[in-house]
């Protein structure tokens, strides 16, 4: 078969596999995402409260009744669907009504929580603005499941086309495709938060790399330069990081070359990144977004639960500390992470140029947890930016054992020969 082929088989198969999972996959955060597409498709504040609160409530009962029917005391019983459905749907509501009742009703998110923590997600619309079709279609259940498919085969087959642009063979490239599904990634980018759409448009970004040090330095840069204003859309912060991170990965690479005429490619690059970094900087503060310390503090009170931190960046400083402690005491215990992680170096490091870029591109997980160490937080999904380090460094490690270019001792009359 055409290798386009493989590709359209790989995320078909993918996707078959997400039906097993259709509801159950949101987070309090999805409440927040989805009523916000809700409501730029003209939905009230009532109307996009009712759907947003019967697909939480309704995932949150299909987990209920799985988790029941494995429960080695309690399967025997009777399904907790409605009754827990019941009893969601009422605390959404008493929630819900009580915050508009006390004049709660601005912007497009609906009042789940503390104004000043919405106005964090209202600054985000790229990836509500991304699911207003989806659910326009196919309604709420399907059409956010949809969505996270559309974007998480999207990761997939970007990382398909970066390793083909690396000249790696069809089976390395499909293998990075894969890698993406089944790893963290996919998981996470499955889940309907931004998550997803950061790592798919980090992709592109990289992609972008590839191209301009491959010679086809325009489109490259109308890639890097895309990805981060869209990124700016999603999650303002991530376009920041990594318009930071690929300039300064562009300005190494640019010294190192400074005599060679290949280095048209990291300048661009390390352009496009600085340019990001300002339009960010320039844009956030023309539109007000929240500060590093507006985040700081609904980190550090309980999503301003409880009273704003005096000491806030010396208490910040602490537990980041301890965070990085208990992270790695953690990593220690179950080494996956680490060891894909430094397959990932290796893999990455024999491409040279394009390897800086990715271990920039991967950086920005780092960079995004930690500017939230919350140890508690699902998953890992904030470092989930890192995994794409293995998901194309791997396959780039395996390359030439695709390609029968290592060498394997074989015994023949005494001698050691080396066979492809």
């Amino acid at each position: 078969m055409r290798p386009r082929t493989w590709v359209l088989v790989l995320a078909g198969v993918f996707a078959l596999l997400q039906l097993a999972n259709v509801t159950g996959r949101d987070t309090p955060d999805t409440k927040n995402y989805l009523s916000y597409a809700l409501s730029l498709r003209g939905d009230s504040k009532r109307e996009a409260a009712a759907a947003t609160i019967e697909y939480a409530c309704a995932g949150k009962a299909a987990i209920a009744a799985r988790d029941q029917s494995v429960h080695v005391l309690r399967f025997h019983r009777p399904d907790p669907t409605a009754r827990v459905m019941a009893e969601c749907r009422a605390a959404e509501w008493r929630n819900v009504e009580a915050r508009l009742r006390a004049g709660q009703t601005g912007g497009h998110t609906v009042p789940f929580m503390p104004e000043r923590f919405m106005r964090i997600f209202e600054v985000r619309p790229g990836y509500p603005v991304f699911l207003v079709p989806f659910v326009t279609v196919f309604g709420v259940t399907w059409g956010v499941w949809a969505a996270s498919v559309v974007v998480t085969v999207s990761g997939g087959v970007l990382a398909f086309l970066i390793l083909r642009t690396l000249r790696a063979s069809v089976p390395v490239a499909l293998a990075g495709q894969a890698l993406f599904h089944v790893l963290p990634c996919g998981t996470t980018a499955m889940r309907p938060m931004t998550e997803g759409l950061l790592l798919t448009l980090t992709l592109a970004a990289v992609w972008g790399c590839a191209l301009a040090l491959d010679g086809r330095v325009r489109a490259g840069i109308w890639l890097v330069g895309g990805s981060l204003a869209a990124l700016f859309t999603v999650k303002h912060s991530q376009a920041l990081f990594l318009g930071a991170c690929l300039a300064g990965a562009g300005a190494l690479l640019a010294l190192r070359r400074r005599r060679s005429a290949d280095r048209r490619g990291a300048v661009a690059v390390a352009v496009a990144g600085c340019c990001g970094v300002l339009g960010t900087l320039l844009v956030a503060k023309a539109l007000h977004y929240p500060s590093e310390s507006e985040s700081l503090q609904d980190l550090l009170t309980a999503h301003f639960a409880r009273p704003d931190r005096a000491r806030l960046w010396p208490e910040f400083l602490h537990l980041q500390a301890n965070f990085w402690v208990e992270w790695l005491r953690r990593q220690l215990w179950e080494p996956l992470f680490l060891t894909l992680l430094a397959a990932g170096i290796w893999g990455a490091l024999r491409q040279r140029a394009f390897g800086v870029f990715l271990l920039a591109a991967a950086f920005t997980g780092i960079l995004t947890q930690a500017g939230h160490p919350d140890i508690d937080i699902w998953g890992g999904r904030l470092i989930v930016l890192a995994w794409l380090l293995p998901v194309l460094g791997v396959p780039l490690l395996l390359a030439p054992v695709v390609r029968g270019q290592v060498l394997l001792p074989v015994q023949d009359s005494g001698r050691a020969h080396s066979m492809r």
